[in-house]
């Protein structure tokens, strides 16, 4: 076992200031010249990028419903390692797993995982003698989980803050930290949660700064630091996550292991069969030449491109270490500037994001568009998540895109949220045939047809149906996956590029 002093900011409930907190103790130890690792439970994409500003280092998820318990470690040891100090925010209320699993993927569950101590952020804003009733009855609901600090969140007086000190003293949960009500810190939010950084970068560098200066000022940074300390060590840390050696095992959770390498039946529906930003591994890219063009700089290793700027956001940072390991020359190119793809492209990965947002200058780059849908004509591996399979059909809003796929998207009033199951239906370059998966949707958008007649995926939850596009190396679906739960995903791209 490794000793990684770490903490878990969780809450009652969203809303109470958790994003708020975790952030701002990331920011206030940084600058105090700590090396902070930042983590974040749950599959979102748009906290860690707030996490990594205010550390420096990328923000990393840990996902036990996508990834499963036993991942929960390395991966965590992974992203922590040589850093002085661990946090990671919870997501939702503290107890609030998958729906229908108990507690798995929960804050509480993660907490158990990495045997680390929990800090209850809690909105105190319409309570006070109440609050020492919610505090001991998330202490004691389970007695493996470890609460053993409370920050008070929204504290409006000294008279306030007296009433709720003196409520607490009878809980046995010492109060850690006192946040009064400060809108400089609060963060523009639109259909998906918050604005990413990468969209408002100067206005969130302002954000984070004020919220380790609030924070920072509010809470007992020495008390915390003793309580990070006394986790004992981690299970697993002695075996972090590494992406070579994930490689080498490859295969994915339930399914088949270590995928098989591409096929020569490239694309093909197998029919019904079982239903249901910078980083490791990057280097920038720039415009260049158009699909198929020469080999890559660094010794023949196919280029993968991977979509990047303000209208592709959403990527996990264990994906492109994926990719590099697995041989990929990984090169990052914006949509919204440049013309052409990276220099000897032969693999194109578009994450998720806001095209919708967007949709004007996505479609004003057409040199962009046709040079995407060139590559794909060539049989190129090229996948597809969320914003990219937007991106990649006729037209989004009513605004021509790439024209790969044939089929429209617009925005919708309903929310698409949660985890799914899935089994690969058609062989791609990312998966064969009865490979299976966990993922997320997320999105607040419609894509009509929702599958072609190659889909790419067969759900089983939240109900039966089919989903997303493989045409030729084209993967395109509004599902998000984890790469870590199945590497060889990585591997198979990769030699599909390759070849």
């Amino acid at each position: 076992m490794v000793m990684i002093p770490r903490l878990v900011i969780a809450a009652p409930a969203s809303g109470s200031g958790k994003t708020t907190v975790a952030t701002g103790l990331m920011a206030a130890f940084a600058q105090r010249g700590l090396a902070v690792s930042p983590h974040k439970v749950g599959p979102d994409y748009i906290d860690p990028g707030y996490h990594s500003l205010a550390t420096g280092r990328a923000g990393r998820n840990l996902d036990a419903y996508m990834c499963g318990p036993e991942l929960i470690a390395p991966l965590f040891a992974h992203g922590a390692r040589g850093c002085d100090l661990a946090i990671v925010e919870g997501v939702m209320g503290l107890y609030d797993g998958a729906s229908g699993e108990g507690e798995l993927a929960s804050t509480a569950h993660v907490a158990k995982l990495l045997r680390a101590p929990v800090v209850l952020v809690v909105d105190a804003s319409s309570q006070s003698r109440s609050v020492a009733a919610l505090v001991h009855g998330f202490a004691s609901w389970d007695p493996e989980v470890r609460i053993s600090g409370v920050i008070l969140n929204k504290v409006g007086s000294d008279r306030h803050e007296m009433l709720l000190r003196d409520a607490l003293d009878e809980s046995g949960v010492p109060v850690m930290g006192v946040l009064r009500r400060a809108e400089q810190v609060a963060t523009p939010s639109r259909h998906l949660g918050l604005v990413p950084v990468a969209e408002r970068r100067g206005d969130a560098m302002a954000a984070v700064a004020a919220m380790g200066a609030q924070v920072g000022g509010g809470c007992d940074l020495e008390a915390l630091m003793r309580l990070a300390r006394s986790a004992p060590g981690t299970p697993g840390a002695s075996g972090a996550w590494d992406p070579v050696a994930a490689l080498r095992v490859g295969g994915a959770r339930g399914g088949p292991a270590p995928l098989p390498a591409p096929s020569e039946n490239r694309g093909s529906a197998a029919g019904p069969g079982p239903r249901a930003p910078d980083g490791p591994g990057f280097r920038p890219g720039g415009p260049g030449s158009t699909p198929g063009g020469t080999a890559s700089p660094r010794g023949g290793a196919p280029v993968v491109a991977v979509a990047g700027g303000r209208a592709f956001t959403f990527s996990y940072a264990e994906h492109t270490e994926l990719l590099a390991a697995a041989g990929a020359d990984v090169v990052t190119f914006d949509p919204l500037r440049d013309e052409a793809l990276p220099e000897g492209t032969r693999g194109l990965v578009i994450g998720g994001g806001f095209p919708e947002v967007y949709a004007p200058e996505l479609s004003a780059n057409e040199p962009l568009r046709k040079a995407v849908a060139d590559l794909a004509a060539t049989g190129a591996p090229v996948a597809a998540e969320c914003a990219g399979l937007l991106y990649l059909s006729r037209s989004l809003d009513g605004r021509p895109m790439c024209g790969v796929l044939d089929a429209e998207g617009r925005m919708s009033e309903r929310l698409t949220l949660g985890y799914r199951e899935a089994v690969a239906i058609t062989d791609s370059p990312l998966a064969a045939v009865g490979t299976r998966l966990r993922g997320h949707e997320f999105h607040r958008t419609v894509l009509e047809p929702g599958a072609g007649a190659a889909p790419a995926w067969g759900m089983h939850l939240p109900e039966r149906r089919v989903e997303g596009f493989v045409q030729q190396g084209v993967h395109a679906s509004y599902l998000h996956t984890h790469w870590a739960s199945a590497p060889g995903i990585a591997r198979r791209f990769v030699e599909w590029a390759a070849g």
